[in-house]
């Protein structure tokens, strides 16, 4: 009879689709791994997977064998979870990457106050917008904006991140303020480059009607910081996240404009490695995160 090692790790293989990818997540060799499933199909005397150099899919039994197995590792990383706290305890280290905008806002000070609240614990935060590969970087934990795509991951939902179209006083007093999102073009729109889509046509819903607007100006960056301060200094009109100005609306440094107008949503993850069972020291640094988000989500 297979035993749940043999199950998990034939899970593993379909949802990574790929016999090298899901000896890395397994830590194990793909020579080993293959021996493994090879016992595995012996055992229960029949094929449950096409190979090819190509291609790798289910054979019947190999669907069916799935659909009954693949809670198998979440099961198992729940159990080792709920007794971990017992063992460990909270210390030692935990290794996370966080985009720059996060990491120079209100994440920082929530990751220092955890520590502070566990002395025997220390957290290595590296600010850095590339998307690293956690495992290959031996990263325990990453905040994240936005759609994930690596199924090899788990992705737990902290809050969702609020646009805004902003400027300076300034800036209106020297050019006017725009009534509409359309005329927009009208105006010298600095755009923040840093993100797969959109940085030239601004997204805008109001009731049933969503849209976009495209958008011209003198100056693009992809740094966060930069734009912001370009903003300040009255050059332009952006669209950013909240979070990253509301201080600066708070002073009346900056003025949200088309206020009456939802700009773009995106959702901010706390996302860790599939096969790494999640310890309680992160699902409670997790938590914390999620608390202190929830605590000031008017600054998103």
């Amino acid at each position: 009879m297979p035993n749940a090692s043999e199950l998990a790790l034939f899970s593993l293989i379909v949802e990574a689709k790929s016999f090298n990818k899901a000896a890395q997540l397994a830590e194990i060799s793909p020579a080993a791994l293959s021996k493994k499933i090879s016992k595995l199909e012996k055992n229960l005397g029949i094929q449950l997977l096409y190979r090819t150099t190509r291609r790798l899919s289910l054979t019947e039994a190999g669907e069916i064998l799935y659909s009954h197995s693949k809670d198998i590792n979440k099961q198992v990383n729940d159990a080792v979870s709920a007794v971990s706290s017992f063992s460990e305890g909270l210390s030692g280290t935990i290794k996370m990457t966080v985009p720059t905008i996060s990491g120079e806002l209100i994440l920082a000070q929530a990751v220092a106050e955890f520590c502070q609240l566990h002395p025997k614990l220390s957290v290595e935060m590296r600010l850095e917008n590339e998307f690293v590969d956690l495992i290959k970087e031996g990263q325990d934990l990453a905040i994240r904006t936005g759609v994930l795509s690596d199924s090899s991951l788990i992705a737990k939902p902290l809050l969702q991140s609020n646009w805004i179209v902003c400027c300076a006083p300034s800036y209106i007093e020297k050019h006017g303020t725009p009534q509409t999102p359309q005329e927009l073009s009208r105006h010298n729109c600095m755009a923040y480059t840093y993100q797969d889509k959109g940085a030239h046509d601004w997204y805008f819903s109001q009731s049933d009607e969503a849209y976009y607007v495209k958008i011209s100006g003198n100056f693009a960056t992809n740094n966060s910081q930069a734009l912001r301060k370009a903003a300040l200094a009255g050059y332009g009109i952006v669209y950013v996240p909240r979070c990253s100005v509301y201080d600066d609306m708070q002073r009346g440094d900056l003025v949200q404009l088309l206020p009456e107008f939802h700009g773009r949503q995106l959702g901010i993850y706390a996302v860790y490695p599939y096969t790494k069972h999640q310890s309680q020291k992160v699902r409670l640094l997790i938590e914390h995160i999620k608390d202190c988000y929830q605590q000031q989500a008017e600054y998103f």
